[in-house]
């Protein structure tokens, strides 16, 4: 058993069924559903070439207007910025095109299944991702305190990061039940996991991460909880994520979401730009050669401005460039602040229930910088200790993590100088690009004294902070303690049918609608959702091998807390 991971208690037996992003709140099989021959269903004819807006060309939008697409409908697609969302991949000027940054969503896990069928459909390649201490990371410094420890394996470090490590698992048995959901999610037992994910959210809806670790015995020691919180394990440290809800934790532990990452070949953007390009060979009512890029000569619409219910219970959508449109149905993808904020909307659009719900969302807050290199560097071997040059660093000084990135030995690199949450992005935002290269040259060149990285430099670095994007206002939701009930009611917005019936036909999708805000998974899954929501809203209907999310929520639907 390895503990180099934050759900570091591992599933040992080689005979096991993978782990998917499959529950706890909702143990749907996405992948199931996608994968099955029948598709994702169908309308009636007599609906087909119905307009449904899409608002938002991110990954989710862009997932819901292919899948609609194929129904027979036609999704007119709204972006305000660039089609991708926070799978935004950028080049560097005057450098080879060939060498890019991942701005927002880099690594991805196995077990995001749903996410590996689109990936697989549009032919991309995917390779491990170099985490502190993984496999593909050929070295690894801790520096915490001013003091740097190098590392291949959790092996080679002090003795105080194995009990770290070790008391993480013990916190995660004693108080979540680890071994038990992780077996019951590989094993898609459906009433075992919400016999146990029950039981907690009741326990622990209201918990934060860091009280759930003071209350372990396993984390007695303020000096245990600092170094996970300053350093963790898998993609670096935790202490970003104290305050939230421990119910957040645990969905990613459980289903293995921070485990064996990989990252897509040539950018996650690629992804929705490829569906969006994409004339799919199975498709009803459009010709074969329809793809999402023809149904909108080339491009999508721009931003929306306003959205407001009209005669018939429709959805009316303004453009920014005055244009308006009417439709029977629409799916909105962005970050929900959008509705709050730059969107002038109708109180009728949702209940109000929803719009507390939210006005209630918790964004986090983050940012990189990224710098091209002439080579991997960092692969030289120091001629006096023969270590590389330089490692994958995870330290307490402002840069918190330093990736490196490479394509080969003779070929130009990249560094991703730091990527932070939390307060310490907002620490950079004040900062041009430069300047914060500056402090972050400052801060390696304390750990490693004896390595020149700005002789490598060969471009101008990138940068970005989600929380200072207009159309983002932040990097992803994490839920605060009490916030299950409001991620219930925006999570089961696709089951209209028990909504009032002047309060359907807008849709709500998007990681952050989803029980695993920051994951593209939950891009893919709260798509599906939407998909399956519009069909039905058009009197569709899945084929009865192959039942959508909605056909079965009564028997999977998240716990439901009481209110009063």
């Amino acid at each position: 058993m390895t503990s180099t991971v934050p759900n570091a208690v591992q599933h040992t037996d080689a005979a096991a069924p993978p782990i998917t992003m499959f529950g706890p709140d909702f143990p749907y099989a996405y992948d199931d559903f996608l994968a099955h021959p029948a598709g994702l269903g169908q309308i009636p004819a007599t609906e087909h070439g119905s307009e449904v807006a899409v608002i938002g060309g991110g990954l989710s939008g862009i997932i819901a207007a292919y899948e609609l697409m194929k129904m027979g409908l036609k999704p007119v697609v709204y972006e305000a910025d660039r089609i991708g969302g926070r799978l935004r991949t950028v080049g560097f000027d005057g450098c080879d095109p060939a060498l890019t940054a991942e701005m927002g969503a880099m690594r991805f896990p196995p077990s995001s299944t749903a996410l590996q069928h689109y990936i697989d459909l549009v032919g991309l390649e995917t390779r491990p991702f170099p985490n502190p201490l993984s496999p593909a990371t050929p070295s690894t410094v801790v520096d915490l305190k001013g003091e740097s420890h190098y590392a291949k394996t959790i092996d080679d470090l002090p003795q105080v990061y194995r009990d770290v490590a070790e008391a993480w698992n013990a916190c995660l048995e004693e108080g979540a039940d680890f071994s038990d959901m992780n077996r019951a999610l590989r094993e898609r037992d459906v009433p075992r996991i919400r016999e146990i994910w029950g039981q907690l959210v009741e326990r622990l809806d209201n918990q934060t991460f860091y009280g759930f670790l003071c209350e372990s015995r396993a984390f007695a020691s303020f000096r245990h909880r600092e170094i996970f919180g300053q350093v963790g394990f898998g993609t670096g440290g935790w202490d970003t994520d104290f305050p939230n809800s421990i119910l957040e934790i645990l969905r990613v532990v459980y289903t293995e979401a921070d485990d064996h990452h990989r990252g897509i070949v040539g950018g996650s953007q690629q992804l929705p730009l490829r569906l969006w390009d994409r004339e799919p060979q199975k498709i009803v009512h459009w010709p074969l050669g329809t793809s999402l890029s023809s149904l909108h000569d080339g491009g999508p619409r721009p931003a929306v401005t306003r959205l407001n219910r009209t005669a018939g219970n429709r959805i009316t959508v303004t453009d920014a460039t005055g244009d308006i449109r009417t439709f029977p149905a629409a799916v909105f993808t962005g970050q929900s602040w959008l509705l709050l904020s730059k969107i002038d909307c109708d109180d009728a659009l949702f209940p109000i229930d929803h719009w507390t719900a939210m006005e209630r969302t918790h964004y986090m807050e983050s940012s990189k910088l990224f710098v091209p290199v002439d080579r991997p560097f960092w692969l030289d071997k120091d001629e006096t200790t023969g270590r590389d040059t330089m490692s994958m660093t995870l330290t307490d000084r402002m840069t918190r993590g330093t990736y490196l990135l490479d394509d080969g030995p003779d070929r130009p690199a990249v560094i991703c100088l730091s990527y932070t949450w939390c307060d310490d992005s907002l620490k950079w935002l004040p900062l041009s690009s430069k300047e914060r290269m500056e402090v972050m040259l400052k801060s390696l060149g304390e750990i490693y004294p004896n390595v020149d990285i700005r002789s490598h430099v060969i471009g101008n670095p990138v940068t970005v902070s989600w929380e200072n994007e207009p159309y983002f206002m932040g990097a992803f939701k994490a839920n605060l303690p009490g916030h299950y009930r409001y991620q219930r009611r925006l999570f089961t917005h696709f089951m209209q049918d028990r909504l009032p019936a002047d309060k359907r036909g807008l849709f709500l999708a998007g990681d952050d609608i989803s029980w695993t805000a920051g994951w593209a998974e939950g891009a893919v899954q709260t798509a599906l959702n939407a998909v399956w929501g519009v069909m039905h809203q058009f009197g569709g209907a899945t084929d009865p091998t192959n039942p959508g999310p909605g056909d079965v929520f009564d028997s999977i639907a998240p716990v439901e807390l009481p209110e009063d």
